[in-house]
C-alpha cells in the first residue's frame, strides 16, 4: 500500500508543534533549473508571513529561473504538509515551495510544471505514483586533489552487491537509512552498486510531487551526511569513463484518483508482462515522446556518456541506447520488471531535475491513454546485441546520443512547450544549448595528453 496522502495543515498548529520539538528556522525552498535547491532560512517567528510568501528572489541571479534583472522578483510560497524536519540538525526544517509572481503562480517554476500535469492526470481520474530507485557515487579528494573511493577494500573489478565495500561505508550508510526511514520513507533495500563508491538506496513509491520533493530532498541530506565522515557524494551522472554510471529509474504506475488502486497490474496480460491495457498504452505515450523526455532526464553533456553501449570494466553500461520497451529485461528504454503492475524508464539519470522529468513523462503517458495507442510487442532480446539492422526493421530508433541532440529533439517535439509552458520552455532550450557549446569550446586534459606534443 502507498502512504497516506498528504493533508492540509494548519499553519498555526504546524508552527507551534515545530516549536515544541525544538525547530528555530524553516527553509523556504525551491529548485533551480539543475534540481538544485536554492531558498532563504527565516526564523521561527516570521514562519506565518513565509507560508504567506514573503521570501522573494532574483530568479536572474539564478540558473534557468526565466526572468530579466529588472523584473519583479518570485516569492516562496511553501507547502505546509510537505515539510520535513531535517535530520542533521532538528533545529532545521526544510519546505519545498512553489514559486509565485506578480500575485500568482510563476509559470516558470519547475514543481508547478509538475502540479499542471498531476492536475491533467486527476482530471482523467488518475494519479501518478513514482518510485525512484537513487544511485550516486560518494567518494573523498585524493592528495592530488582528485576523486577517491573510500573503502580501503572497494577494489574490485566487479564490485556490484559487495559486501566488504558495503561495510567499509556502513557508519555513513547506516546514518542515511536511519534519516529516511525517520522521515517516513520505508527503506526497504540498499546496496553497493556496479562501480567502486557507488550506492543505491530503495524506498517506497508516493505520488510524484512527493517523489519529486524527497528526491530533492535526499540530495541535500546525503551531502551534510556524507560531510560528517570527511566525505563527499556526487550525483553527476558518469564521474568515471570506465566505469557504470548512476540512473534514477523511475517506476512508474497510474493509479485511481485515491492513489491506492494500482491501474496498471492485470495478471491476464496476453502478452504475459502483468500489464494491463492503459500500461501499454502510457508506454506507447512515452516511446513516442521518447527523444524530447531524454534532454529532460537525462539533461547534462555527462549523461550520455552513460547512455551508450560501450561496455565498462564491469561488462555492458545497464543503460539503455534505444527507444524501446520489453519484459524484465534491462536492455530497454521501458522495462516492465517481474511481476508488472508498473513500467520502469531507465534512461533517467541521479542528475536530472524530477519535478520536470515526471511532468514530461506524465503528460506523454496521458496523451497515449487518451489516443490509446499500442507500443507493440515487448523485446525480450539482449538490445545491445541486436544488429542494427533489425533494430531498425522493428522501427526502433536510437536514443539521443549526446545533449545536443536530445535539445533539438526537445525543442521540435509540440509537447515540450506544452508541459514547460513558453517561458522555462525557451530558458530550458537556451540554457543547455550555451552547456553544450561551452563544452565545446573547453580544452581537456585528453586533449593536451594526445595533441600537445603530437607534432
Amino acid at each position: 500500500m502507498p502512504p497516506p496522502r498528504r493533508q492540509p495543515v494548519p499553519i498555526p498548529r504546524l508552527i507551534a508543534d515545530l516549536r515544541k520539538q525544538g525547530v528555530k528556522y524553516g527553509m523556504a525552498t525551491f529548485v533551480d533549473i539543475h534540481g538544485v535547491s536554492k531558498g532563504k532560512v527565516v526564523p521561527i517567528d516570521h514562519w506565518e508571513q513565509m507560508f504567506a510568501g514573503s521570501e522573494m528572489f532574483t530568479g536572474f541571479a539564478l540558473d534557468g529561473v526565466p526572468q530579466a534583472v529588472n523584473e519583479e522578483e518570485v516569492a516562496a510560497h511553501p507547502d505546509p504538509a510537505a515539510g520535513v524536519v531535517c535530520p542533521w540538525n532538528r533545529e532545521l526544517a526544510w519546505f519545498p515551495s512553489d514559486l509565485w509572481c506578480r500575485g500568482a503562480p510563476f509559470a516558470a517554476c519547475s514543481r508547478g510544471i509538475l502540479k499542471r500535469q498531476m492536475a491533467a492526470a486527476a482530471g482523467m481520474g488518475y494519479q501518478l505514483n513514482l518510485g525512484v530507485e537513487t544511485e550516486f557515487f560518494v567518494l573523498r579528494d585524493g592528495p592530488d586533489g582528485r576523486p577517491q573511493v573510500p573503502g580501503a577494500r572497494d577494489t574490485l573489478a566487479k564490485p556490484c552487491y559487495d559486501l566488504a565495500g558495503f561495510l567499509d561505508n556502513y557508519p555513513w550508510l547506516d546514518e542515511l537509512v536511519t534519516a529516511m526511514n525517520g522521515l517516513g520513507w520505508d527503506v526497504y533495500s540498499c546496496d553497493h552498486e556496479d562501480a567502486n563508491g557507488q550506492f543505491e538506496t530503495d524506498f517506497d513509491y508516493a505520488d510524484a510531487l512527493a517523489m519529486a520533493d524527497r528526491v530533492t530532498f535526499f540530495r541535500l541530506l546525503v551531502k551534510e551526511i556524507t560531510a560528517r565522515h570527511g566525505l563527499y557524494p556526487t550525483f553527476m551522472p558518469k564521474p568515471f569513463a570506465n566505469r557504470t554510471g548512476s540512473g534514477a529509474h523511475f517506476n512508474l504506475s497510474l493509479a485511481d484518483r485515491s492513489g491506492r488502486r494500482n491501474l496498471f497490474k492485470d495478471r491476464a496480460d496476453p502478452r504475459g508482462c502483468g500489464l494491463s491495457r492503459l500500461g501499454y498504452q502510457f508506454t506507447a505515450g512515452v516511446l513516442r515522446h521518447a527523444a524530447a523526455i531524454c534532454a529532460v532526464i537525462a539533461p547534462t553533456v555527462n549523461s550520455y556518456k552513460r547512455l551508450t553501449r560501450r561496455p565498462n570494466a564491469s561488462g555492458f553500461t545497464w543503460a539503455p541506447i534505444y527507444q524501446c520497451y520489453g519484459d524484465n529485461n534491462r536492455t530497454n528504454m521501458l522495462r516492465i520488471p517481474l511481476g508488472g503492475g508498473r513500467v520502469e524508464c531507465r534512461a533517467a539519470d541521479i542528475g536530472c531535475n524530477l519535478y520536470l522529468g515526471a511532468a514530461m513523462i506524465l503528460a506523454a503517458g496521458l496523451e497515449g491513454v487518451r489516443e490509446e495507442l499500442d507500443p507493440g510487442e515487448p523485446n525480450r532480446d539482449n538490445m545491445y546485441q541486436v544488429p542494427f539492422s533489425e533494430v531498425q526493421r522493428r522501427g526502433i530508433s536510437l536514443l539521443p546520443q549526446d545533449l545536443d541532440s536530445a535539445i533539438d529533439a526537445f525543442a521540435a517535439d509540440p509537447l515540450s512547450q506544452q508541459v514547460f509552458g513558453g517561458e522555462m520552455f525557451e530558458a530550458f532550450v537556451s540554457f543547455k544549448r550555451q552547456e553544450w557549446a561551452d563544452y565545446h569550446a573547453h580544452v581537456s586534459d585528453w586533449e593536451l595528453a594526445r595533441y600537445l606534443r603530437l607534432w
